[in-house]
């Protein structure tokens, strides 16, 4: 459950006591958009940053792990090539068992294709969901928001952190607001914890899907609130 601290600072930021509230974030990456309509948004930044630690985890892969992954597979084709000048090799070698190439074509012409939104918005960068992803980590480093519901609008909320504590965050600022007639709240009651999603849509037809939310009873109360 969110602290004191936090629900004093919504109540800032809203004037009044919210509904509902819930921190949430995107739980895919998004997706790439064209050069230039992301050109014409300013060029921001798509990915968040990463923990120092991440780089150093880099670093330790690039000069330790990756040097002795090349040190065994260079071991292994010294043995395969000391093994083929053994005499009765070719002999004994099994052969490779190779399918027909409509077997192959049919398999590979079976493949789904891949879906170009990442199930992230719908697909159209022009309207309020694509808008608002394209600024996404220009509001805040951190791909947390805070969705907060009043009886006539949907606010969002992000801190200018990278790091913070959904419970205890007290500096976070409203980067986006909808009146209830340009935007809804979408999401099943009783979603199982750790896989809940949350859908913004909005009135030009776009809608935003989030993840990853915060603290069980925030989440529980803000479903069954945007169902009831």
């Amino acid at each position: 459950m969110a602290k004191r601290k936090v629900r004093r600072r919504v109540r800032k930021l809203l004037g009044e006591d919210p509904i509902a509230l819930v921190w949430c974030e995107l739980h895919k990456p998004i997706p790439t958009p064209p050069k230039g309509v992301h050109r014409s948004a300013g060029g921001g930044r798509l990915k968040s940053r990463h923990h120092w630690l991440f780089y150093v985890g880099a670093v330790v892969f690039c000069f330790i792990v990756v040097p002795v992954i090349l040190i065994d597979q260079l071991g292994k084709k010294i043995d395969q090539l000391l093994l083929r000048r053994e005499p009765g090799w070719r002999a004994s070698r099994p052969r490779r068992q190779r399918g027909s190439r409509s077997t192959r074509g049919h398999a590979e012409g079976s493949e789904p294709e891949p879906d170009p939104t990442n199930g992230v918005f719908d697909g159209d960068w022009d309207l309020t969901a694509g808008r608002l992803l394209l600024r996404w980590y220009g509001d805040s480093p951190s791909p947390r928001r805070l969705v907060m519901l009043t009886r006539d609008r949907v606010c969002v909320a992000a801190s200018p952190r990278r790091r913070l504590s959904p419970t205890r965050a007290d500096d976070f600022r409203t980067v986006a607001e909808f009146g209830l007639d340009h935007a809804r709240l979408e999401g099943e009651a009783d979603q199982p914890r750790g896989f809940a999603t949350l859908r913004i849509c909005f009135q030009d037809g776009s809608w935003l899907e989030v993840g990853r939310l915060a603290e069980p009873e925030d989440a529980d109360h803000f479903l069954r609130t945007i169902n009831g």
